[in-house]
């Protein structure tokens, strides 16, 4: 028996080939693999992170590759923004992809794009509106029609600034019943002094209910990565930055 292969096969098996070994390639090169000493990430189901800085001090920048480096892992995604549309938070996620594989070809970052897409899903709600059960409801709609069941939560624009941990608590609960972890951007102001435990102010009162706190430290140079509550067991390898240009994670010692 002579078996056949069509060029548009072997084209195919091509370009998964290349893609596998160019997300493979980022993943190794992330930065992120110096701050995760932990074998499944920094966070587990039913887990909360945060990463805080003042306003335009790089939380979304963060998270962003937070959110790609899992989408990289074949992970599905789900970014909530509470302050901006869709259409800026899915131009967030390609200018940084961008930045990440700057040194490939526009094709193969576009084949690239294709294939993390079905994992990402960007929900927008309105900041006053919004509430964790409406939140379940799409969600539940989404995996009873299997288009959507997110491994990681990204939660962009949530108002820290007063008494959320009720809702909190119940985000907690949705994340363990869906066995999801959550990153969170906190909003901090030049004004304010840590709270007594190091915390910014606005999880003084709340750093029970994270596992893991990141703070983005402006200064002349690059924005610095403060580790201030990391996994029991585990710690950082490394002190990273944002490059102050890309808003890029950097190794300072590379």
């Amino acid at each position: 028996m002579t078996l056949f292969t069509s060029k548009q096969g072997n084209v195919i098996q091509l370009r998964e080939r290349n893609l596998t070994m160019l997300t493979r390639d980022l993943t190794m090169r992330n930065p992120l693999r110096l701050l995760d000493d932990v074998k499944d990430g920094l966070l587990e189901p039913g887990d909360f992170g945060a990463v805080s800085s003042r306003s335009g001090g790089g939380k979304t920048a963060l998270t962003v590759q937070l959110a790609l480096n899992a989408l990289l892992q074949g992970k599905k995604v789900l970014h909530i923004s509470l302050n901006d549309p869709v259409e800026k938070v899915d131009l967030w996620y390609q200018e940084v992809l961008n930045q990440m594989a700057g040194q490939y070809s526009e094709i193969r970052i576009n084949q690239l794009w294709d294939m993390l897409l079905p994992h990402r899903l960007i929900m927008t709600f309105l900041a006053q509106g919004f509430s964790v059960a409406t939140l379940e409801e799409r969600l539940l709609d989404l995996s009873k029609q299997n288009i959507f069941t997110p491994e990681i939560l990204v939660v962009d624009g949530f108002d820290f600034d007063g008494d959320c941990r009720p809702m909190l608590e119940q985000f907690k609960g949705l994340a363990l019943q869906h066995g999801f972890h959550i990153w969170f951007t906190v909003n901090t102001h030049r004004h304010e002094a840590p709270a007594d435990n190091g915390y910014p102010v606005q999880l003084g009162n709340l750093s029970d209910l994270f596992k893991t706190i990141l703070q983005l430290k402006s200064g002349d140079g690059p924005v610095a990565i403060r580790v201030l509550k990391y996994p029991e067991g585990a710690s950082p390898k490394a002190n990273l930055v944002l490059d102050p240009n890309t808003l890029l994670i950097q190794d300072p010692n590379s």
